[in-house]
């Protein structure tokens, strides 16, 4: 239950901080006293879309918050505890709006306004005017039959086989796609194929080209540097090697006599056997020159066909190997479509049969579920002054010529929420046969749906506050007090904020508040207050008279209060 609800500075209210009780808690106020305001706070805290003009003029921001005691709810639990919150039995919902954006927080830990809206969506279900004008559209019945418990499970089923049907489907698409593309671009492939095939491509040719070129470019050049290297060792005059003994033998002698001349002893002779395995490898080095114009003349042809290959196809050799491999692929596959094709058509229908099956099982459980439905509202609606009502929930199979599985030899037609078209059928009227929802029920007969259609939905899944917003629209008179005394058995499940001009429906309440604008000097400001006793008599007498309160109406309004608090 919402125990409490603070805001601050949110359109005409600077601050209001109001505390709420179990049961029955019913919002009265003259038209544009801020009974939306306070909703539209609320509807702020459960994760609903927030505009900054909200932002009351002068302040920075605006404030919702509302204290939510949830008792040991496990989802919930390990809901925020995935999402890095601390779990209490009190929640904390916060939002902040400013002229920059918005922020969230749950337990003062900031969260996403996703987050909050999903825990919003597990406490409170607030009904709005505009639910009114959902009911009335077909498309929304189906919602309605799938939030109940029966239904829930096998509709997760049908689910995972119809994205698994999706993924065969859109595999045989691309996969369609695809041969037609390659259709187009076989000759093509075919040719390229062939060229690179004939290249025969290496990824580290190009590096070994360079270098046996350059080795062929200068071979007359390294013949002669390595002849004059030569030489040096074996010259008619003097030679370097001669010089280098006569320097080494001297040193020897020296450096019996002065050590110091040793280390430059040991350093020659290392030079000495340097140059000499030089002058050894330039020999060696000479026969193995190959002086071959031909080979070189082969290789730069070599160089130049790689080369007019790299600018055709705008790829270095490496890409060009890479390609050749995705382009022989793509021809091999193209070679095998119709197979491939045969393989997935197989697949696909063996899915349209698992599919097939969860569809059934989803369109029995949605019957009878609306079948249970339409037996607790017809009972709901006695309760609410229809007598004779009738209602119905018609399921039927969509069926479409290019639908993904047959029933009784029909195509029918699946997406993500199943194959049906789920329909309400009301009749008010004794003898009238039951028609679509939208064209026979007038406003007051949809608030009394509506709060019929919440009543039940709120037993199955136990949800701990509920929220009407004029749900009396249309009704007056005895039938306001029917549903009063509704909203209150409806109370004893969970905890009620109703939002109403009726006496009838303000005559029941557990606890009664009243909502006034008030002039303070310059500003307008939003007030709400908690009614004592002899206040809620006197409120629900003003209800029932206007502004000049008579005794009579406070005698109609006693009796009023005490006929309901009998009957509850």
């Amino acid at each position: 239950m919402i125990k409490s609800l603070y805001i601050k500075d949110f359109a005409l209210i600077d601050e209001l901080d109001v505390q709420f009780e179990s049961g029955l808690n019913v919002l009265t106020g003259q038209t544009g006293a801020g009974k939306s305001i306070i909703i539209g706070a609320l509807n702020m805290i459960l994760g609903e879309r927030a505009d900054t003009e909200v932002i009351r003029q002068g302040a920075d921001k605006a404030i919702a918050e509302a204290v939510i005691r949830v008792g040991s709810n496990g989802w919930l639990k390990s809901y925020l505890e995935k999402n890095l919150v601390d779990f209490s039995e009190e929640l904390i919902l916060r939002r902040e709006i400013r002229q920059a954006g918005s922020r969230a927080f749950i337990n003062d830990t900031p969260v996403n306004i996703s987050v909050l809206k999903e825990v919003g969506d597990q406490l409170v279900d607030l009904h709005g005017q505009h639910d009114h004008q959902l009911l009335l559209k077909d498309e929304n019945h189906r919602e309605v039959i799938d939030q109940f418990d029966l239904v829930q499970p096998l509709l997760q089923e049908y689910k995972r086989e119809y994205l698994a049907m999706q993924l065969l489907q859109k595999k045989l698409r691309e996969l369609k796609k695809r041969e037609r593309e390659l259709k187009d671009r076989t000759e093509l492939y075919q040719f390229q194929v062939k060229e690179l095939e004939a290249a025969n491509l290496n990824p580290d040719e190009e590096e070994e080209l360079a270098s046996e070129m350059t080795l062929l470019d200068n071979a007359e050049d390294l013949d002669q540097k390595a002849a004059a290297i030569a030489e040096i060792g074996s010259g008619d005059e003097v030679s370097l090697m001669e010089m280098l003994n006569t320097i080494k033998l001297n040193l020897e002698d020296m450096a019996r006599i002065e050590p110091e001349f040793e280390n430059y002893l040991q350093e020659v002779t290392a030079a000495r056997i340097s140059i000499q395995e030089t002058i050894h490898f330039a020999e060696r080095y000479r026969g193995r020159i190959e002086f071959n114009p031909q080979r070189l003349e082969k290789l730069r042809r070599r160089q130049s066909e790689l080369n007019r290959l790299q600018k055709k196809y705008q790829r270095p050799v490496t890409e060009l190997i890479r390609y050749y491999n995705e382009i022989k692929s793509e021809l091999n596959i193209a070679e095998n479509f119709d197979l491939e094709i045969e393989r997935i058509h197989t697949e696909i229908l063996e899915q349209a049969g698992i599919l097939r099956e969860k569809a059934i099982a989803l369109y029995g459980k949605r019957l009878e579920t609306g079948k249970k439905l339409s037996s607790e509202i017809v009972e709901a609606l006695k309760n609410l002054g229809i007598a004779n009502g009738q209602f119905h929930v018609q399921v039927d199979w969509v069926v479409a010529e290019n639908g993904w599985i047959e029933i009784n030899g029909r195509n029918v037609e699946c997406n993500e929420n199943g194959c049906n078209d789920i329909r309400f059928f009301i009749s008010t009227n004794k003898g009238e046969e039951p028609k679509p929802l939208a064209k026979i029920a007038s406003g007051g007969e949809i608030s009394r749906v509506m709060l019929s259609l919440k009543s039940i939905l709120a037993k199955e899944h136990h949800l701990p506050v509920m929220i009407f917003d004029e749900i009396d629209n249309g009704i007056s008179g005895q039938i306001s007090e029917k549903v009063g005394r509704e909203m209150r058995k409806l109370s004893k499940y969970c905890q009620i904020i109703a939002i109403t001009h009726q006496p009838q429906i303000a005559s029941q309440a557990h606890k009664h508040y009243r909502v006034q604008k008030i002039e303070n000097g310059e500003r307008t400001t939003t007030r709400i207050e908690s009614l004592s006793e002899e206040e809620h008599i006197r409120e629900v007498a003003g209800l029932m008279s206007g502004e000049e309160i008579t005794e009579s109406a406070l005698n109609s309004a006693r009796e009023l209060i005490e006929r309901g608090g009998m009957r509850n």
